[in-house]
């Protein structure tokens, strides 16, 4: 946490409002879609399938293939307190709803559904998007299926298996408009799953990394991917790090501050 803390503070040094951007196509992005207001309505109906799930007192075994957390210290763990600790924070949750809305993916990949929380932002966010989301843990994703149903989110498509496995096949032959990357938390995993991922990315793809304040490791990883030759723009929210392919845009990096 401490890290994190000292992070930000260095990033409100370095970054800028839409003041400090020259690219058009960066600059709409801000003003009309991360500036704007949270839309009332997709936010009262992501609030309400969150707090079914934080009021489910229910326990599960959980499989962690990724860094581990920082706070249980269990594998038993109550479905309300992954919903509450591990879940898509509210502050998060308002910038992954703006980014879909105003980019408007049909075709998402998520690695790392959890108990589905961001998978429910993303699809409430473009209700006729096709959400494919991987998951390691079978319990974990039993129950973000469960609700997935009961909130009547469909076209979403939880495959369940450790993700060194089940990645490579997803993206075989396929193309998708968005990839959210929320799985394991080291740099050697990020970096493998980016790679892997580069080849279903079309021109006007956008990847989404979550947690790229995570460690060293993540900031590490996030940096490797900046440098990556197929990548043209990315974009440092601090909350996330977006990730543009577009041939058309000079190769550039922003910080903005939200």
């Amino acid at each position: 946490m401490l890290y994190q803390q000292r992070k930000y503070i260095n990033f409100l040094f370095k970054s800028t409002n839409h003041h400090g951007v020259h690219s058009p196509f960066i600059f709409n992005f801000i003003t009309k879609s991360l500036y704007k207001k949270t839309n009332k309505k997709s936010w009262q109906l992501f609030t309400k399938h969150k707090h079914k799930l934080l009021d489910n007192k229910k326990f599960i075994e959980v499989t962690d293939f990724g860094s581990g957390s920082k706070i249980f210290k269990s594998n038993l763990r109550q479905v309300a307190k992954i919903a509450k600790i591990a879940g898509i924070s509210n502050k998060k949750g308002k910038i992954l709803l703006k980014i879909i809305n105003y980019f408007k993916p049909n075709a998402i990949l998520e690695i790392g559904t959890s108990l589905g929380l961001a998978t429910a932002v993303m699809k409430i966010a473009h209700p006729s998007t096709i959400i494919t989301t991987l998951e390691g843990c079978p319990e974990t994703s039993k129950v973000a299926d469960a609700y997935f149903t009961k909130s009547n989110f469909n076209s979403i498509t939880i495959v369940t298996g450790n993700f060194n496995k089940t990645l490579a096949k997803v993206v075989k032959d396929k193309q998708y408009d968005c990839i959210y990357f929320d799985g394991n938390h080291t740099k050697k995993a990020t970096i493998n799953y980016f790679e892997t991922c580069l080849e279903s990315a079309h021109n006007n793809s956008l990847f989404i990394f979550d947690d790229i304040y995570w460690n060293s490791e993540m900031q590490e990883a996030w940096q490797e991917i900046k440098n990556n030759n197929k990548v043209s723009v990315t974009l440092d929210l601090f909350y996330f790090g977006i990730v543009f392919f577009r041939k058309e845009q000079a190769k550039e990096d922003f910080k903005i501050r939200i």
